[in-house]
């Protein structure tokens, strides 16, 4: 038709003109980015280095008339370790797991007992060079990982622990950093433990338990949901952020510890908590750029009579642990 004719014409003239003034016409639907695969790449004799941070502690605070008691200590106790540790890929086997040597390039540790320091090591300071953990400088042991961040095997850990003697308590946490349990949780990376599918699109989730044993308060379980937020690029590397929140839960805290003796000691107390975390990987070489989770949980108890005894500031007890694990790629 003529009018079509017509209308044609004036939109191939005017269109140069409407992109000029910025009225440039959307593009159709949302901008596609892709299933990206997010799991780790291993190259052979590749290295990386990280830093490793992992803290565990406890506290007990006493408020109100309860905290002029001299006889009731609170305070903090726990670790906190930083390691900087290299990892080089010795070889990839048929399946795509990768064998890595990990050896220890720096190592703090500190230690306390109610707020009292019992350990204070730094590898980078002269006047710790005596101290039993000293020897685990240099030392290495080797690792199967898989793709999905699961350590696989750990071997070759006993030459690293004959360097270092108990009776002492450096070296009774120098052998404990030297537990196949204690090398499998440092170098898992539980985020990429996704069962249904690898490939996954900003906006999918995915989920896992984890279950903490709390002593005396009991047991928790938590169902850690993971979801990719979005892809980024940043300079010339692409990255998958990934965040998680997660979510209290029973399902398996009951049949994981059901040999164990349970106590109603905790349901005397309110609590809350947060656990979250986050993931930052590298798509474009397959290796995490960052990756922390960090647990807070507090109990509290309040005198139920403090209103009729009309105190100021009820007698209150407050216990509470955070557990901490922050990975990060630093070369």
């Amino acid at each position: 038709m003529v009018s079509d004719r017509i209308f044609t014409c004036m939109a191939a003239a005017l269109f140069p003109l409407l992109l000029a003034a910025g009225c440039a016409p959307s593009a159709k639907g949302p901008v596609k980015t892709g299933e990206p695969e997010l799991v780790l790449k291993f190259t052979p004799q590749d290295l990386t280095t990280y830093r490793l941070i992992t803290e565990e502690t406890r506290g007990v605070q006493f408020e109100g008339s309860l905290g002029d008691d001299a006889t009731l200590k609170g305070g903090r106790t726990g670790d906190r370790v930083e390691m900087t540790f290299t990892q080089q890929i010795q070889g990839i086997d048929s399946k795509g797991n990768a064998t890595a040597k990990i050896t220890i390039k720096n190592l703090k540790y500190f230690a306390q007992v109610k707020d009292r320091p019992v350990l204070d090591f730094d590898s980078s300071k002269e006047k710790d060079q005596s101290n039993p953990l000293a020897k685990l400088i240099g030392q290495s042991y080797t690792i199967e990982i898989t793709p999905d961040g699961q350590v696989a095997q750990v071997t070759d850990f006993q030459n690293a622990q004959s360097v270092i003697k108990g009776g002492t308590l450096p070296g009774a946490r120098g052998l404990a950093l030297l537990a196949p349990d204690a090398i499998k949780e440092r170098h898992t990376i539980s985020a990429l433990a996704i069962k249904d599918k690898k490939k996954v699109r900003p906006g999918d989730s995915w989920s896992s338990i984890k279950t903490f044993s709390f002593g005396l308060m009991g047991t928790k379980s938590y169902e850690r949901v993971y979801t990719l937020e979005e892809i980024k690029d940043v300079g010339n590397r692409r990255i998958a952020a990934v965040e998680m929140k997660a979510i209290p839960t029973s399902e398996t805290a009951a049949e994981l510890h059901k040999e164990q003796p349970t106590s109603d000691f905790s349901k005397m107390f309110d609590s809350n908590e947060t656990y979250a975390g986050q993931l930052e990987l590298n798509l474009t070489d397959g290796k995490v750029e960052k990756y922390d989770e960090k647990l807070h949980l507090e109990w509290i108890i309040v005198d139920p009579t403090a209103k009729q005894k009309g105190n100021k500031e009820p007698d209150t007890l407050k216990m509470g642990t955070t557990q901490l694990y922050s990975l990060e790629r630093i070369d």
